[in-house]
């Protein structure tokens, strides 16, 4: 059986051009990066009224064996274009730390990935890298106001704003700088956090425009004075820069499909710390192309649906048509309790005990009013019964299970998904509604998100937490959403809580106010906002081989 990057190196790409014509992109408003990838300059596309159907794919909680969200996303969108429709692919970027840390890179698989895969997977058009300066550019900018005489008054005990990388590194998670002495700086306590959970890209992903970037990147609150005012970004005067950097990186990123179908990639913050969906400035483009758009929200559907629907529709007007929730007979057979080197053998038992966690996933999308798709992600050791135990637990819980086989087959493998699918989203979802209203309290609209969708008995803020949210109110941010930080791999704040838990604590140790983005993050258990390294990191098996080409990037 091939493997991803073999079947990724067979691919026949056509020019971007190509790709961009049959979308309805003119030349006039594509920059090209090369012959495969390009921006899209939004102000010189024809105006459209066009107002394309928006299919959400999420997934059950993620486990080591794979659930295939973006190779399914892929493969619906191929599917979609294969009965005729006009589909546009929306995903985010995939940050370079997954890539050399621990899940290999983020552009699908088998016969439903996004092209060029390795470039995609590596530096790409260089958004993050545009970012991770812009955000650093402030962090320096912080400093240098307090070296020299520090006007603002601000209180480098209170500065909040840390600086950020594209990789996984414990040892920057908390560090002391700077050092040296008095031409150094004044020394004191900070850290480095990943780009992924940088405001400054939440802050890409969520504006509207270049002139609502810039108005959000000033209204980051970088830390305060010592009689506790907060200190804004426009306060150091670092704004208009920032938004300088981020000029290109604002630009949606078009690629292409092994179908040769035509892919949005823009932005690319982690769901299990960030809000997990692809920018706002890509989805709007694509629904003004498309008849179908179909994007993605990270992890399972309690971390990225939860907060694309939250977060993403309440600040961008949107809302989905339809939803699909991926599941695998691998990841329920986990769920039930099976160890990963046992996956390959039948267990029609472990699969209906894992299905528990399928089931409350479709309740939880139920509470927004959309009832989801279930897609089958098929893989070869599953057997007919273990398939026919999925399609009757769906039957159970409400909604209906199609098996798809896209990695094997392409769009033609999701065919059947497709016609589903799109004749839901065709309906729509008149009934669509998020989880909390927002003028409920943020302590309330956290408790809402911890009860309502994770099922915890009991939600522990601390009293200097419940204070600062109080604070945050008073001072005008009450009806923001949150964006909760929690671990992927349960339901729970504990990764070894499969299934479906409950009669759990999640203690919320820790709150950021995200002013520029729009929305209070919460920090749940013990999730890091700078990932480490796992102990044998996929670096250790990605190099050029001797005719340059790149291996175990997948």
């Amino acid at each position: 059986m091939p493997t991803d990057i073999e079947i990724a190196r067979q691919a026949k790409l056509k020019p971007i051009a190509e790709v961009a014509a049959k979308a309805g992109v003119p030349d006039e408003a594509l920059i090209p990066y090369g012959k495969y990838k390009a921006k899209i300059d939004r102000a010189a596309l024809p105006k459209s009224d066009r107002k394309g159907k928006l299919i959400l794919v999420t997934a059950i909680n993620p486990t080591p064996a794979g659930e295939g969200k973006t190779t399914t996303s892929v493969g619906l969108s191929d599917a979609l274009n294969r009965i005729g429709k006009s589909s546009m692919l929306c995903l985010r970027e995939p940050s370079l730390g997954p890539c050399f840390g621990m899940k290999g890179g983020g552009a699908g698989g088998g016969k439903s990935q996004v092209m060029p895969m390795d470039e995609i997977n590596l530096h790409f058009t260089g958004d993050f890298h545009a970012i991770t300066s812009a955000h650093n550019l402030l962090s320096a900018m912080i400093d240098n106001s307090v070296y020299w005489g520090n006007p603002l008054d601000i209180d480098v005990r209170r500065v909040t704003w840390k600086r950020v990388l594209d990789m996984n590194d414990r040892a920057l998670r908390q560090i002391v700088g700077p050092l040296g002495g008095v031409s150094n700086g004044f020394p004191r306590e900070t850290g480095f956090d990943i780009t992924v959970a940088s405001e400054v890209m939440a802050i890409l992903c969520l504006a509207s425009d270049a002139k609502d970037l810039q108005k959000r990147l000033g209204d980051i609150i970088i830390g305060y004075t010592r009689d506790k005012k907060p200190v804004f970004c426009r306060d150091v005067k670092a704004d208009s820069a920032m938004t300088v950097l981020l000029k290109d990186a604002i630009l949606p990123n078009m690629v292409q499909t092994l179908e040769n179908n035509p892919a949005l990639l823009h932005g690319g913050p982690f769901a299990n710390i960030a809000h997990g969906c692809n920018s706002v400035i890509a989805t709007r483009t694509a629904l003004g192309l498309a008849e179908y758009v179909v994007t993605e929200g990270g992890f399972g559907a309690d971390l990225g649906a939860e907060k694309f629907m939250d977060i993403k529709c309440r600040i961008a007007d949107l809302a989905p048509d339809a939803i699909v929730l991926v599941a695998t007979v691998r990841a329920l057979k986990m769920n039930g309790g099976v160890a990963k080197k046992d996956l390959g053998e039948p267990n029609v038992d472990a699969v209906r005990k894992g299905a528990v966690n399928l089931e409350r996933h479709i309740e939880n999308l139920n509470k927004f009013g959309i009832n989801p798709t279930v897609a089958i992600n098929h893989f070869y050791l599953d057997t007919d019964e273990e398939l026919a135990v999925i399609q009757e637990m769906a039957a159970k819980f409400g909604t209906e299970a199609v098996i798809c086989k896209h990695w094997a087959e392409g769009g033609a493998g999701a065919e059947d998904l497709a016609r589903i699918v799109a004749a839901k989203a065709d309906a729509g979802a008149p009934d669509f509604k998020q989880i909390y209203p927002s003028d409920m309290p943020l302590a309330e609209k956290i408790e809402t998100v911890c009860k309502e969708i994770y099922r915890a008995e009991t939600v522990t803020l601390s009293p200097a937490i419940r204070s600062q949210l109080k604070q945050w109110q008073e001072m005008g941010y009450g009806h923001f959403p949150v964006c909760m930080a929690k671990t992927q791999y349960s339901f729970s704040t504990d990764p070894t809580l499969l299934g479906a838990p409950t009669e759990f604590d999640v203690n919320i140790r820790e709150v950021r106010l995200s002013a520029g983005a729009g929305f209070v993050v919460a920090i749940a258990g013990e999730i890091m906002t700078m990932p480490g390294l796992p102990k044998v990191p996929s670096a250790e098996n990605i190099y050029l081989d001797d005719n340059g080409e790149i291996e175990g990037l997948f």
